[in-house]
């Protein structure tokens, strides 16, 4: 299954409120796994309350030294934060904000919560109709300010749209409250939105997408996300993103690395084994169109009770070990 396995980490971000596609696997930090996974080394903002954060100092306590190493890897790079659907997301998105605005950093984040979300998966849920969702958007947009901020709209829900998962009598409702929540986080004045259009490997024809991604507002959007919690590689990605950008004027796109690094297992979507972390965060990608590598999906969070992994969304520091592991420089 293709779908988005993601519940939700704001509680990691609400104590701020208070106060690299690798195709080969490795055990052994070398000197350039170090270097590439190093802080500091891309302008978006790092939560340093993250769940990998906090284990690592767990560790180090623990004396667990060589773990708590391996999973700085996650920590001290820039990560997505999805504030709840079903909850205010304005003291998540504000405290982020805030906290990257200090820094002169640029905050990622997620909404996530239009109606009839996951088809009934692992994620299932979301907004309880369009009004109560438009609603929400423009709590999340006014939280926003004037913050640098980059938005990534809603994994799942077109490409949900276009598999036919979602029912059809809901299909153009969707469309419609895509296309006004771009509009609307658009209005903030330093936010850019970005479209979730699938992965390589679910919609296998990107032509598939253009016209919903039209009528879903692409042309008001900064461009279009793919890849988001799967593990296509940057490759694949690129040629499939370089495709989907023709067919709609040159539109940029972002790509998630974020466990992209051993690429995908075949016939395996929820928490697959012997998967690594990709590049790290940047806008350093050698390719014009292509805006950004970004780690969206939270590394270390459960797709789902699958291969003996928690709830969806559940912090996983076995599995979070794991892809810090088998990351190379």
């Amino acid at each position: 299954m293709p779908r988005l396995i993601h519940a939700f980490a704001a509680l990691a971000v609400l104590a701020l409120a208070a106060g690299c596609s690798s195709p080969a696997a490795t055990t052994s930090g070398t000197d350039a796994g170090k270097a590439a996974y190093a802080a500091g080394s891309s302008p978006f903002w790092t939560d340093p309350e993250s769940p990998a954060a906090r284990q690592a100092q767990l560790w180090k306590r623990q004396g667990r030294g060589q773990d708590a190493e391996l999973i700085r890897r996650i920590a001290d790079q820039p990560v997505a934060l999805w504030p709840a659907g079903g909850t205010d997301p304005a003291p998540t998105v504000r405290a982020a904000a805030s906290a990257a605005g200090r820094e002169g950093k640029t905050a990622v984040l997620v909404a996530y919560n239009i109606p009839h979300r996951d088809c009934g998966g692992h994620s299932a849920g979301g907004a309880a109709d369009g009004n109560a969702y438009r609603e929400w958007i423009g709590t999340f947009a006014d939280a926003l300010g004037e913050a640098e901020a980059l938005v990534v709209l809603e994994p799942d829900a077109l490409a949900h749209v276009v598999d036919g998962c979602t029912p059809g009598e809901y299909h153009a409702e969707r469309e419609e409250l895509l296309g006004e929540a771009v509009a609307r986080l658009k209005q903030q004045p330093n936010t850019k939105v970005y479209l979730d259009a699938g992965n390589a490997g679910w919609i296998r024809e990107p032509a598939r997408l253009v016209e919903p991604l039209k009528r879903a507002g692409i042309e008001q959007a900064d461009g279009f996300a793919l890849n988001v919690a799967n593990f296509q590689t940057t490759e694949v990605t690129t040629e499939y993103g370089v495709r989907l950008a023709g067919a709609l004027g040159g539109k940029h796109f972002i790509i998630d690395t974020s466990r992209n690094g051993n690429g995908p297992l075949s016939g395996a979507w929820c928490n697959p084994p012997g998967r690594a972390l990709g590049t790290p965060p940047t806008t350093g990608t050698g390719e014009p169109i292509v805006d950004a590598f970004l780690w969206i999906k939270r590394p270390g969070e459960s797709d789902g009770t699958c291969e003996g992994g928690p709830a969806a969304g559940r912090w996983w520091p076995e599995y979070a070990l794991e892809l810090a592991r088998n990351a190379t420089g």
